[in-house]
């Protein structure tokens, strides 16, 4: 089998667009909360989300129509043109090969459902681009359209918040087994009313900012963006010079479908173990930790148990990511292996930031506030989702006798 390595990221998100702006915000700790404006919020006491700002679709889409593409979509075919880029590669050079697009999305282009609901209250009918947006297909065919790729599988996959990681586990497994040259995986979502009132409803939206691991935490906040990364053979990487990131040395996947919210200590456990026997990792040579890490009560202590049960009681540290990003739902685990490959070249473990005061049944080290320069090696990437959808990602700094 190939080894596999990422060699270009493209992010787009609350706290910075590309792969420069995002390193430097995870590194100062960001915070991309603020007031909602993508839509109406009025009649919600909690108001806050953490919306891409900033965002000139035309910056970065160069082919399609950005105009006929839904939020989701823009994000998601912006973000596969900032991984090619950043690879270092042209859509030329991807013509040539065979390929696997997959988009991990929970909500796929519901903002503008959302937007034809409200035209429909209005006594508007919506037709033509407004309706053609909708369709979450589009999230992974646009970006085929974008290059100009046609000997590739498109496919969006919708395993909800972990459905990034998921996109990214195929795209490793069509690489390593030789069923494609190289895969363009990750995940995309936009805020959108739907998706905040149905958290609000379950009364899981924090007032301000999220918390997690944080004794006093009081739940999420929504978010968006997109994360999507080129994976290609180690050798096709090396033959023409491209730089490594990272090595995806591995991943997991199960579905214990317990309960429709609630996530299961034992199931998320197993994933954990199978994405390390995938890898041929064991629990000890784990460096970090990037944990789903949603800031709700049960989520962070049923996630902390997790792991101290496969990793003893002296863990390594455990991150959240959302504590800056939100919560960006299919696209929430893409982002974070992109941060985990971009603190495995730059040395350093991003913080978990709005921390006062470690959840004693938590009890991790989430390196509370401020980033810390490390040596990393070995990286763990977790992605939970509703109905019990885990994925967990193993990525290693590329060493030649690995």
């Amino acid at each position: 089998m190939n080894r596999v390595v990422l060699t270009g990221l493209g992010v787009v998100s609350s706290i910075g667009t590309g792969a420069g702006d995002f390193t430097a915000s995870l590194r100062s700790g960001r915070s991309g909360a603020s007031p909602i404006t993508a839509f109406d919020t009025e009649g919600f006491v909690h108001r806050n989300g953490c919306e891409v700002r900033g965002f000139v679709a035309g910056d970065w889409i160069r082919t399609v129509d950005a105009g006929q593409l839904g939020r989701a979509s823009r994000f998601s075919v912006a973000a596969a043109r900032m991984a090619v880029d950043d690879a270092g590669l042209s859509e030329i050079d991807l013509r040539g090969k065979h390929g696997l697009i997959s988009v991990g999305t929970t909500d796929g282009e519901a903002y503008e459902l959302d937007t034809l609901a409200v035209a429909e209250l209005a006594g508007t009918t919506l037709a033509g681009p407004e309706a053609h947006r909708t369709l979450p297909a589009r999230l992974a065919t646009e970006i085929a359209r974008e290059l100009g790729l046609s000997d590739v599988e498109t496919e969006t996959i919708g395993t909800a918040c972990a459905a990034g990681n998921y996109a990214i586990g195929d795209g490793f497994d069509a690489v390593r087994l030789g069923e494609a040259d190289f895969a363009l995986c990750g995940g995309a979502d936009a805020i959108c009313r739907k998706t905040f009132a149905g958290f609000y409803r379950l009364g899981t939206i924090a007032p301000e900012v999220c918390q997690p691991f944080d004794a006093d935490r009081q739940g999420i906040l929504t978010g968006e963006g997109a994360g999507i990364l080129i994976l290609e053979p180690l050798d096709a990487a090396l033959a023409r010079g491209a730089r490594i990131y990272a090595e995806v040395l591995g991943y997991g996947l199960n579905c214990d479908a317990r309960h429709p919210v609630a996530p299961d200590r034992d199931s998320v456990a197993r994933c954990i173990e199978l994405a390390l026997a995938d890898a041929g990792i064991r629990p000890g040579e784990v460096d970090l930790i990037s944990a789903h890490g949603t800031g709700t009560k049960l989520n962070d202590v049923t996630e902390a148990q997790a792991i101290r049960q496969v990793y003893g009681a002296e863990p390594p540290p455990a991150i959240s990511l959302k504590s800056m990003l939100g919560h960006a739902m299919g696209a929430a685990s893409a982002i974070a292996t992109a941060a985990c490959a971009l603190a495995i070249t730059h040395g350093f473990i991003p913080p978990t930031i709005n921390h006062v005061r470690t959840d004693p049944e938590c009890g991790i080290d989430c390196v509370p506030n401020r980033s810390v320069e490390a040596e990393l090696d070995i990286v763990q990437n977790t992605g939970l989702a509703f109905g019990g959808n885990n994925a967990v990602v193993i990525l290693g700094k590329y060493r030649a006798d690995r």
